[in-house]
């Protein structure tokens, strides 16, 4: 029984570090919250002065509210650069392209939508992909986003 808590424990995404900018409602719901596209922001741990904006659905109603409903896979990722960036060697070098930079839960177990970054040494430019993933199947609903590593003034 112990070892089930265990692997239930290991499959939820790690604590998110987002901070909620605002929301809209898109279905008024009479019963319960309204479904909504709600933007949040993050800043990605590993490169100070690169923060990543996501607007993702969420959905209402009273399975909503209480915190069982599946969101879609509906997300859309823009990043910028807010300050000076000095990039990490093992980001320079490739060895953490593809590393997991935000996971947020989208239902009540084992669908989440991830952010990941890779680096284009030749273009010099940080790459952002966003996806929803489930444990059996994902979505291919995907989202890109890009900061060009340029001198800060």
């Amino acid at each position: 029984m112990i070892s089930v808590m265990y692997f239930l424990v290991a499959l939820l995404p790690t604590a998110v570090l987002a901070e909620t900018i605002g929301s809209v409602s898109t279905v008024f719901k009479l019963v319960g919250a309204n479904d909504k596209i709600v933007i949040e922001a993050f800043d990605d741990p590993d490169i100070p002065g690169a923060t990543c904006y996501l607007s993702r659905a969420k959905k209402g109603g009273v399975s909503g509210a209480v915190g069982v409903a599946e969101d879609t896979s509906d997300a859309s990722i823009a990043c910028r650069q807010i300050g000076p960036i000095a990039l990490p060697e093992k980001v320079k070098n490739g060895k953490e392209d593809g590393e997991e930079v935000f996971k947020k839960s989208t239902s009540l177990l084992f669908k989440s939508l991830q952010v990941v970054r890779f680096y284009d040494a030749k273009r010099n430019v940080l790459i952002y992909l966003s996806y929803s993933d489930r444990i059996i199947e994902g979505s291919p609903k995907n989202s890109i986003s890009i900061i060009p590593v340029t001198p800060w003034h």
